[in-house]
């Protein structure tokens, strides 16, 4: 027979996890009608077991090459690349213009929840932008499995990981509104960063040619900088678009200068400070 006690915490486990599933249930309920029934959008638990075989494969990816050979990936990585331009480039050009034909100020750009082409214009490719996210958890995959372990650092990781749940979040409740500069932004430099990646899969005899990937990592810390300013800005107008989003946009592009930054400053300082003692 269960002692007073013991039912008194089984009925407060219970009340506990009956007040979860309610703030669980009213949090999904107030997401974008519009997107509820789009892919991997009507709860977090696909995106969840996602990022779960993700960082599964980090652990066990490196063990399970350690004692074979790096794969040739070159042709597959030539047409992924190729993909990952293209798709950049559609984003980008989908973004300017749904952005420009909704009249967008960049100063206070609320979401439109309205079934309006234009709305949903804008809707749609910001699901693009959230699910190519998941396509680019790929570039760890081919880093592990060509065994450039190296490659594979904190900042890949964080960056790619905590995009896919930004972007679920984002497209949940804001998809559209001043949400989409940050993702134009982002899609014109991995225009330019995926035609990199794909020369340099083309062979070592591209390597004469890519000599720029210092201004590529420049131009990742210059568009950070500019996410920084205009949500800086967005932050103190009066504006309809969720204010805890822009925070959230705020400190992530702050976390992101501080890693890019250290990641330039170790790269290219380094290298700069070897070539002057020599």
């Amino acid at each position: 027979m269960a002692r007073p006690h013991q039912l008194h915490n089984e009925d407060t486990a219970m009340s506990l996890i009956d007040r979860i599933s309610d703030v669980y249930n009213s949090t999904l309920s107030k997401g974008d009608p519009r997107v509820e029934n789009w892919p991997l959008m009507e709860s977090p638990l696909s995106c969840t077991l996602i990022l779960v075989t993700y960082f599964i494969f980090l652990r066990t990816g490196p063990r399970m090459m350690e004692n074979q050979k790096p794969l040739n990936l070159k042709p597959i990585l030539l047409i992924y690349n190729i993909t990952m331009v293209l798709l950049s480039l559609y984003m980008c050009y989908e973004f300017r213009v749904s952005s420009w034909l909704s009249n967008y100020n960049y100063t206070c750009d609320p979401v439109d929840y309205t079934d309006d082409p234009l709305a949903l214009r804008m809707a749609s490719v910001c699901w693009w932008y959230f699910f190519s996210k998941i396509i680019e958890l790929l570039d760890t995959v081919f880093f592990i499995l060509r065994k450039k372990n190296n490659q594979v650092t904190v900042l890949h990781v964080y960056h790619h990981s905590t995009m896919i749940v930004n972007w679920w979040l984002g497209v949940k409740y804001v998809a559209g509104g001043q949400s989409f500069f940050l993702a134009m932004c982002n899609c014109f430099v991995h225009v330019i960063m995926y035609s990199y990646y794909a020369l340099s899969a083309l062979g070592p005899h591209m390597q004469k040619y890519l000599t720029w990937k210092k201004y590529l990592t420049q131009l990742q810390l210059v568009q950070f900088f500019m996410v920084l300013f205009h949500t800086g800005l967005n932050i103190f107008v009066e504006c309809s678009f969720p204010q805890g989003f822009n925070y959230a946009v705020f400190l992530y592009a702050i976390s992101m200068v501080l890693l890019f930054g250290n990641f330039y400053s170790k790269s290219y300082h380094k290298e700069k400070t070897e070539k002057d003692k020599s």
